[in-house]
């Protein structure tokens, strides 16, 4: 019996240790297999590293098309630039002409009415009629009727009766505007005044006068002491 008991416990223990060995085989088998799946995924991620690199191929395309928009950019503003240097060289051209019409404007009506104004207010007994007639001339609009009436009535006939002479001058003459059509002028006027034999007499006055442009002559519309 007790020999029988001691076999089958070896038994038990050799059946105990055989099953130890082939767990010990089973799990060393196994282990491979696990690992060459753990492998695998990384196989099959290196196709997608390369999928991700092949659009880098169409980049040479863009410097084409970045030359092609700067080209339209260029024709379509070089005809705007051009446009517009021609309007600002019109511009500059028509601003000088103007500055220079002013002051062409300016140096004749000034001239215009320094002689008027000297023919106007200057005259002799013997000659008075012929002299302020001829200095109507020089007027034009409403002015010129009033001192056809005022010389015509007073001064003429007061200068053949007592013999008055005068004799005008202009110290001084300022533009205070001009434009090719109308200009204003104003005029420090010295007369010197002799009745028959007396003494003359020197009368200082300043004059506002503005002049119209008529054909190519400045004419005198108005006449205003100030």
């Amino acid at each position: 019996m007790t020999e029988n008991k001691n076999l089958s416990d070896e038994t038990v223990e050799e059946a105990a240790a055989r099953l130890e060995v082939e767990a010990d085989t089973d799990t060393t088998t196994e282990s491979p297999a696990k690992d060459s799946a753990v492998d695998e995924p990384e196989a099959a991620e290196e196709p997608e590293v390369e999928a991700a690199e092949e659009p880098e191929v169409s980049e040479p395309a863009k410097p084409k098309r970045q030359l092609d928009r700067s080209r339209i950019v260029a024709f379509a503003l070089l005809p705007a630039l051009a446009f517009l240097l021609a309007i600002g060289a019109g511009v500059l051209k028509f601003l000088d002409s103007g500055v220079r019409d002013s002051d062409v404007a300016r140096e004749q009506s000034v001239q215009a009415a320094k002689d008027s104004t000297v023919a106007l207010l200057s005259y002799k007994p013997d000659t008075v009629e012929q002299q302020l007639t001829a200095a109507q001339d020089r007027l034009t609009g409403e002015f010129r009727g009033e001192y056809a009436d005022l010389t015509k009535n007073v001064v003429i006939p007061g200068a053949k009766e007592k013999q008055i002479a005068a004799v005008a001058s202009v110290p001084g003459a300022a533009s205070v505007s001009a434009d090719p059509g109308e200009a204003v002028v104003l005029l420090f006027v010295n007369q010197t005044v002799t009745i028959g034999n007396g003494v003359p007499t020197d009368t200082a006055s300043s004059v506002r006068i503005t002049l119209d442009k008529v054909g190519d002559r400045w004419l005198i519309s108005k006449f205003e002491p100030v």
